[in-house]
C-alpha cells in the first residue's frame, strides 16, 4: 500500500505474530504491526535482504522514518551489505563526545547545565545502541519530586540522544519527542515558615542570608538581587537597568525601611553588594551549595527561592495592595496595565509602592516577633 499517516494510524493488529505492510512508493520500506498493536518502521536492504528496525510509531514520524530508510539504502549502494553497522560505543563514551562537542558549540552556561544533568542523573553502563526508552524514562520518572530538575534532565538526555542519532551512533533515539513540561509551581510559604526562613537568614548573615532577606522584602528575582549595585541605589530608590532585568525593561522601585537596613549592614565590597568569591566584577552565583547549607537545620516545608517572590505577591494581596501596584513592584509587563494601556499610562506609582512596601514591613515584623 501507499503508506500515509492515516493508513499507518488505522492499521489493525494481526491475530497472532507480526505483519509487515510495505510502502509501494519506497521499495523495502514498511511498517511492522505486532499482535499487541505496537507499530514499528522497518527497512529491508542489501542482497541478503536484511531487515532493520528504524523506530516506533508515533515516536518516529512517517516522514522521518522514510528519510532514514532512504539513508540506509543509500549507504548500502555506496558501501555494500555491511553498511550501516554502528560503532560499539558505551553510554559514558557517547556522553563524553557529546559534552566535548557541546562545549565548543554552546554557551558556557548551557554546556555546564548539560554536564551536570547528564553526569548526575544518567549513569548507564550499557552500549548506547542498547539503551531503551524504559531505561531513560525510569530515570526521568524518578525525579518527579523535583519537577524543574525533571524537566531539565529530560531536555538534556533528549538533546544528547538526538546528537547521537545525527552522528550515526544509534539508529533512532530512545527518548520520546513528547513535550515534557513541569507543572507550574503555586506554593506560598505559610507565615510560620516565612518567619523561620527570615530568622535563619539573620543567623547565617552575609552574603547568602542578606540575599534571602532582600528576596523576602522586595519580591525581586534572585538574579536581580545578586547583581545589585551601590550605584543603582539613591536614598530609598533602587533602579535596575534594563540589561539586568528578565523583561529587559528598566525597573524603579522604593526600598522599604527594613530593606534599607539590610543594605546598610552589608560590608563595603565595592560597587557590587554581592560579588562572587574571588571576583570584584562578577555577581554571587553559589546558589546550590548555599541553599543546601542554609536549609540543613531549617524545619520548614520544601521551597524554592522563587517561592519567596510568590509569597511576597500573595502577602501584598492580603494587605490590600491593588494588583497594579504589586505588578509594578514585581516589574511584570503582562499584567493589568499592559499593551496599549501601558503605553499611555506612564504614571510611576512610586508613592503607592512606598506605602505597599511599608505595610509589608509591618506585616513581616509582626511575623518575626511572633
Amino acid at each position: 500500500m501507499k503508506l500515509t499517516d492515516l493508513h499507518v494510524k488505522r492499521l489493525k493488529a494481526p491475530a497472532t505474530g507480526q505483519k509487515i505492510h510495505f510502502d509501494e512508493t519506497l521499495r523495502g520500506f514498511g511498517v511492522r504491526v505486532s499482535q499487541g498493536g505496537t507499530k514499528s518502521f522497518v527497512v529491508m536492504y542489501g542482497p541478503s535482504r536484511k531487515l532493520r528496525t528504524l523506530g516506533r510509531y508515533p515516536s518516529l514520524s512517517l516522514a522521518d522514518a522514510r528519510k532514514e530508510a532512504k539513508r540506509v539504502q543509500a549507504e548500502v549502494l555506496d558501501h555494500g551489505d555491511h553498511a550501516g553497522q554502528l560503532e560499539r560505543v558505551d553510554f559514558a563514551e557517547a556522553r563524553r563526545r557529546f559534552l566535548a562537542d557541546s562545549k565548543v558549540r554552546n554557551k558556557k552556561r548551557t554546556y555546564t547545565d548539560y554536564r551536570r544533568l547528564l553526569n548526575r542523573h544518567f549513569a548507564f553502563t550499557k552500549d548506547i545502541r542498547d539503551l531503551s526508552r524504559r531505561d531513560v524514562m525510569s530515570v526521568i520518572e524518578g525525579l518527579a519530586q523535583t519537577p524543574s530538575e525533571q524537566q531539565h534532565a529530560f531536555v538534556a538526555i533528549r538533546v544528547m540522544m538526538n546528537w547521537c542519532f545525527k552522528r550515526g551512533l544509534i539508529h533512532t533515539s530512545p527518548v520520546p519527542p513528547m513535550s515534557f513540561t513541569a507543572p507550574a509551581r503555586s506554593y506560598i510559604l505559610p507565615d510560620v515558615d516565612l518567619a523561620a526562613v527570615w530568622h535563619r537568614a539573620d543567623e547565617i548573615g552575609y552574603p547568602y542570608g542578606s540575599i534571602i532577606q532582600l528576596l523576602i522584602l522586595t519580591g525581586q528575582r534572585r538574579g536581580e538581587i545578586a547583581a545589585l549595585r551601590r550605584s543603582w541605589v539613591e536614598d530609598d530608590l533602587v533602579v535596575f537597568p534594563a540589561a539586568f532585568t528578565k523583561n529587559k525593561r528598566e525597573h524603579r522601585m522604593p526600598l522599604s525601611p527594613m530593606a534599607q537596613e539590610v543594605l546598610r549592614g552589608i560590608p563595603d565590597t565595592g560597587d557590587l553588594f554581592f560579588p562572587a568569591r574571588g571576583s570584584d566584577d562578577r555577581a554571587f552565583n553559589g546558589w546550590g551549595k548555599s541553599k543546601k547549607r542554609f536549609d540543613d537545620t531549617l524545619e520548614v516545608a520544601p521551597y524554592t527561592l522563587h517561592d519567596l517572590r510568590r509569597t511576597f505577591s500573595s502577602n501584598q494581596a492580603r494587605l490590600g495592595t491593588p494588583i497594579h501596584v504589586t505588578e509594578k513592584l514585581l516589574n511584570h509587563i503582562s499584567g493589568t496595565v499592559s499593551g496599549v494601556a501601558a503605553v499611555y499610562n506612564r504614571y510611576s506609582y512610586l508613592d503607592e509602592m512606598r506605602q505597599a512596601v511599608s505595610h509589608h514591613d509591618d506585616h513581616l515584623a509582626k511575623l518575626i516577633e511572633r
